[in-house]
């Protein structure tokens, strides 16, 4: 309770640029806050359904099958976004190759020209918010720095002409100064620890993005998949076995 009083009792004294630095303060917490809670959201939502997402998509009998198999499994969009700009690239390429402007350009250039401006547009969705969130964590202390220097400032002032150090007169300023600092500090440190995980884990969605476009273009353009060191298999030729 003398807490609450105390903090309303800042806020009387206060002018309106400690007034205007404190809602600052609170409207980047607030926003950041809601940042983290999205970013996080998102981060769990990849690693929980990516891997499944990309099983699903491999172990279906048919580019159509796979596509609605990943379009079920990923909830992220940004695998099954992916997949499907590749197979529509394929079969535009595949319709439209000897007429427009896409003639006497080869399938692989095509595929990759579609499956990169997919991934691009991933990368933006991905990192979204942690520009704001990196921005919070390097201008909230000096925000709050701010406040600070406004209200030794005040003390000073409350000290001009007297004889003699008053308490009363030193407290308060003095205590709005801190709380500015204290606020500062509480705006920019989660902020800092938020934008740090989120990096670390974009680089596991990221990566898992990336690698699956080499192997849908390879899949796309030769019929095959397979990793470095694996035999070839052609995928084409193994679904005709099973429906012969």
């Amino acid at each position: 309770m003398d807490r609450e009083l105390g903090l309303a009792q800042f806020w009387a004294q206060g002018d309106l640029v400690t007034h205007s630095v404190a809602i600052l303060l609170v409207l980047l917490s607030v926003v950041s806050w809601y940042v983290i809670a999205v970013k996080a959201h998102a981060v769990w939502q990849a690693r929980r359904c990516h891997a499944r997402a990309l099983a699903s998509f491999w172990g279906a009998p048919s580019l159509p099958a796979a596509i609605e198999a990943i379009r079920l499994h990923d909830q992220t969009g940004i695998l099954a976004n992916l997949a499907v700009a590749g197979a529509n690239a394929a079969g535009l390429h595949h319709e439209h190759s000897d007429r427009g402007i896409g003639a006497g350009v080869s399938v692989s250039e095509f595929v990759t020209r579609s499956l990169r401006s997919q991934i691009v547009d991933a990368h933006t969705g991905i990192e979204s918010g942690l520009t704001f969130l990196a921005s919070v964590g390097s201008t909230a202390p000096f925000i709050g720095l701010f406040g600070t220097v406004w209200g030794i400032y005040h003390a000073l002032v409350g000290l001009s002409g007297a004889t003699q150090v008053v308490l009363d007169k030193v407290a308060g300023p003095v205590g709005e100064a801190l709380i500015m600092t204290a606020g500062g500090l509480f705006v920019a440190i989660p902020a800092v620890l938020a934008y740090n995980a989120f990096t670390r884990g974009n680089r596991l969605t990221l990566a898992r993005l990336d690698g699956f476009a080499h192997d849908l273009h390879a899949y796309l353009t030769t019929g095959l998949r397979g990793r470095p060191g694996d035999k070839l298999v052609d995928l084409g030729a193994v679904r005709a076995g099973r429906s012969g």
